[in-house]
């Protein structure tokens, strides 16, 4: 449910773009390039990790489990396309007259208001013939991430704090569609983490809006300001990894390793959490959360060690189990 454009091609870097308010007129020889940026290839990653993450939960792996979750996978990156086709031709007049957003497909005038409605009809039908070979069970979430996208896009993006809970649970969906895939039990703590963490980087992107183009251009921005953001960050942030190390302690699939795994696995949860902190309030960055977390050095090292830690712990707990 992001909005964000920051990891989308934009028509900027190849086309010359007109004042804020008023879209450009460019070559038709790169809509299709224009329907794959209107499509934000950039924020696919967090399908992949998200609806993957109950695999972790599971004491085994299998060709038939992998195929369920990759189905799963698509299934949310094309119900995502929906909505971002969708919210960018509602929103085309507001981007407009942003310093960013100006550059989105549809504002842009790089994809056409007819175009964008086609594409964003054509992903429908494909995500619906996806859930058709699908148990029925399985359109819940999906139905349930295109209402509340649907109740963003049309009131809850413009209501302080709401709009970032509807966001966050944007992502519990997501991660509940992984269960479905795996046939596992939910975990309540995993659950608790993923929320906490989507409303910690969302604060963040919210907090970098207020701080770098003020409150005029998302009504939602009047009631936030960069003080109070700063704490409900630092509140979800201690919620995150209080969750995720109870998570490791009490539910994960880790029998006699799970308090070792607790503790190796604290300073990494910290590091992360501490240099995205780092990250929205020295550097100024978090416009676009996927983005920093991917190509931020820093967090993509203390990630791969995190997951290598967590990995061995795995291995030793199903090895000797």
């Amino acid at each position: 449910m992001y909005a964000s454009t920051a990891g989308a091609p934009a028509p900027g870097a190849d086309l010359a773009v007109a004042d804020l308010g008023r879209p450009v007129d460019p070559p038709r020889r790169q809509l299709g390039r224009g329907v794959l940026a209107l499509w934000r290839p950039g924020q696919w990653p967090k399908n992949v990790l998200v609806v993957s993450i109950p695999l972790i939960d599971l004491t085994g792996w299998n060709l038939a489990v992998l195929w369920r979750v990759f189905l799963a996978v698509v299934a949310f990156t094309v119900a995502s396309t929906v909505v971002y086709a969708v919210n960018d031709i509602a929103d085309r007049e507001r981007d407009r007259n942003h310093p960013t957003k100006r550059l989105r497909a549809v504002a842009s005038g790089w994809v056409p208001v007819p175009v964008a409605a086609a594409c964003a009809v054509a992903q429908a039908g494909l995500l619906a013939a996806i859930l058709a070979t699908r148990p029925a069970v399985w359109c819940l979430p999906i139905l349930g991430y295109l209402v509340l996208s649907v109740a963003y896009s049309l009131k809850l993006k413009h209501l302080p704090i709401l709009d970032v809970f509807a966001i966050a649970t944007g992502f519990v969906l997501r991660l509940q569609m992984g269960y479905l895939a795996t046939g596992g039990a939910a975990s309540g703590w995993l659950l608790v983490s993923v929320f906490s963490l989507c409303l910690l980087l969302t604060l963040g992107k919210r907090r970098h809006e207020l701080s770098a183009f003020g409150a005029a251009h998302r009504p939602a921005l009047r009631g936030y300001t960069v003080e109070l953001a700063d704490r409900l960050m630092m509140l979800s942030g201690v919620l995150t990894a209080v969750a995720y190390l109870l998570y490791l302690r009490l539910e994960a699939p880790l029998g006699s390793y799970a308090g070792p795994a607790m503790l190796a696995s604290t300073p990494f949860a910290l590091f992360g959490l501490f240099r995205y902190l780092q990250v929205v309030e020295v550097d100024r960055g978090g416009e676009d959360p996927v983005r920093t977390l991917v190509r931020d050095r820093a967090m993509v090292v203390n990630s791969a060690l995190w997951l290598l830690q967590a990995a061995a712990f795995l291995v030793a707990a199903h090895g000797v189990g």
